[in-house]
């Protein structure tokens, strides 16, 4: 390329002509230095773009400003997602809207109660008109449930007559391809949090409320607090470990370099047990790495296991923390391109120390 250009200096070409130069086209890694026909010689070689570089010439040069995907605020990201792939969809095609490309690493894996007697005495329970309501809190407890159903020769007509809860947009929707609407879903995000479902579940009332009672099936490390507030609220519950979540595998050996040697750019996690789990199967992530939080817990968790949290989205769903990392992204090369800097992803940056909790 810089020989061409010289080619074109020494026939007479405008030393002005504008010049885009990109590397690594219709990639990731996708880069583009602007410049004048005149500063290429210098300007280009500074800039150390990798791979086969195409050069346009001329006024077309000028008018990619706002329109190529690398201008997305998080283009050319490598994001770690600990989350099983069944759980990750929506967050890695929210991830992907912004130019980051996702990893998904999964850091649980799901299993049945060790002793079934508590689960299947519920859903007879369920069956004969025990309860009022049915309380679910994640897709995991969908599942179970609708797997013990089809062992019990059941399907969703045994919901008849029983007010269905769903902590979110995500759970409402497993229940849907069950054929079941639910009754009570928390507004404002994809996914919400036990708090938020205990802010929308109406008190027992002794008028209108034939029974009390609810089933709340759930996993083994799940939280007190919807127990807790619904059992203030005049409910007795029944609170029955649907499924256990227990520590997956480690992933590869190349992952795990990866995330201690700073290959990634961010890691976003949804749970306080995604947190605990990926320091237990993989290390912490390195220094450079932008750590993304769906609510204070999960932050909480983070801090107490070294790390320093960059990003708390304002709201506890998927698609507030992929805006508000967005939102982090998009500061970045703001102050880098204010400051006259070459705009770099977090993995490029140079000489960190590991990240510690303030």
């Amino acid at each position: 390329m810089l020989e061409a250009a010289a080619g074109l200096l020494a026939v007479g070409a405008d030393p002005q002509t504008p010049v885009a130069v990109t590397s690594s086209g219709t990639t990731v890694d996708q880069r583009t230095v602007r410049c004048t026909l005149g500063d290429a010689a210098d300007v280009v070689p500074a800039a150390r773009l990798a791979g086969p570089v195409v050069a346009v010439l001329g006024e077309a040069a000028g008018v990619r400003d706002g329109s190529w995907f690398e201008n997305k605020a998080l283009f050319g990201w490598r994001v770690l997602v600990p989350r099983t792939k069944e759980q990750a969809g929506s967050l890695v095609a929210r991830l992907a809207e912004h130019g980051a490309v996702a990893d998904v690493v999964p850091t649980i894996s799901v299993e049945p109660p060790r002793t079934p007697h508590q689960i299947e005495k519920a859903v007879k329970g369920l069956v004969t008109g025990r309860y009022e309501w049915i309380g679910f809190t994640s897709v995991n407890a969908v599942k179970a449930i609708r797997e013990k159903f089809e062992e019990f020769g059941l399907d969703a007509r045994a919901f008849a007559g029983l007010k269905v809860a769903a902590v979110g947009g995500v759970t409402a929707a497993a229940l849907r391809d069950w054929g079941i609407e639910p009754d009570l879903v928390p507004s404002g995000g994809e996914e919400q949090s036990a708090s938020g479902l205990l802010a929308v579940w109406p008190p027992f009332d002794e008028v209108l409320d034939p029974i009390n009672r609810v089933f709340l099936p759930r996993a083994d490390i799940a939280t007190d607090t919807l127990v807790a507030g619904l059992q203030k609220n005049g409910w007795e519950v029944d609170d029955v470990t649907a499924y256990r979540t227990v520590r997956a595998a480690p992933p590869p050996a190349e992952v795990r370099e990866a995330i201690k040697s700073g290959k990634f750019d961010a890691v976003v996690f949804t749970s306080s047990s995604t947190v605990r789990n990926l320091v237990g199967i993989a290390g912490k992530p390195h220094a450079t790495t932008v750590v993304a939080c769906i609510g204070p817990q999960t932050a909480k968790t983070a801090q107490e296991h070294g790390l320093r949290v960059d990003v708390l989205a304002p709201e506890p769903s998927v698609e507030s923390l992929v805006r508000a990392l967005a939102d982090y992204g998009t500061g970045l090369r703001l102050s880098a391109l204010e400051a006259g800097e070459p705009v770099v992803r977090p993995s490029q940056r140079k000489g960190a120390a590991r990240r510690t909790a303030k």
